[in-house]
């Protein structure tokens, strides 16, 4: 379990600089340039559930029924992350496509997720055969502080995503179009 959790705050990390330099400093995606719309959901929703994997996984097993919504969630971020691939392509177009750099940003963050995934499956299935609730388990002291701050990192950039898509205009700080 430790291994999937140090797999998922090297993929919060890179995540945060792929959001702060590509989607925000270089294509300055929630600054209200038309079309993005569809690509900011994307990433809004899929924040909201990374922020649940980074606030809840140091501190609590998902046990019984629990831990087939963990794989749900799971599995809803491959399924959104697949559909971002396709979507950005079309988004991006009118920006001049998607930087090289962050193709292979997301190439490298494609493998860290499928290692921690590999490491985690395992435990939700045991988690699986358990009775349905949360147990209490206490990761390493690094992981309680570092993923719970990237989880609200995440929450607060999914928010900042969904709100430039359908908000009000000062969402679009500082990129943000009159």
């Amino acid at each position: 379990m430790i291994t999937a959790l140090v797999l998922l705050a090297v993929q919060g990390a890179l995540g945060a600089f792929d959001t702060l330099y590509y989607h925000e400093w270089r294509a300055r995606l929630p600054g209200g340039v038309p079309g993005t719309a569809p690509e900011l959901v994307l990433h809004g929703v899929r924040d909201l559930l990374y922020a649940a994997l980074f606030a809840s996984l140091p501190f609590v097993r998902w046990e019984g029924l629990a831990a087939w919504a963990l794989a749900a969630l799971l599995l809803a971020e491959i399924a959104i992350t697949l559909r971002d691939f396709v979507v950005e392509d079309t988004v991006r177009r009118p920006l001049g496509g998607v930087y090289p750099g962050e193709r292979v940003m997301h190439a490298v963050m494609g493998i860290i997720y499928g290692g921690a995934l590999a490491h985690l499956v395992p435990e939700i299935w045991r988690w699986a055969h358990g009775p349905t609730g949360f147990s209490r388990w206490d990761a390493p002291l690094s992981l309680r502080v570092i993923l719970p701050l990237m989880a609200a990192g995440v929450l607060l950039s999914g928010l900042r995503d969904l709100g430039a898509a359908y908000g009000p205009r000062w969402l679009r700080f500082p990129w943000g179009r009159a």
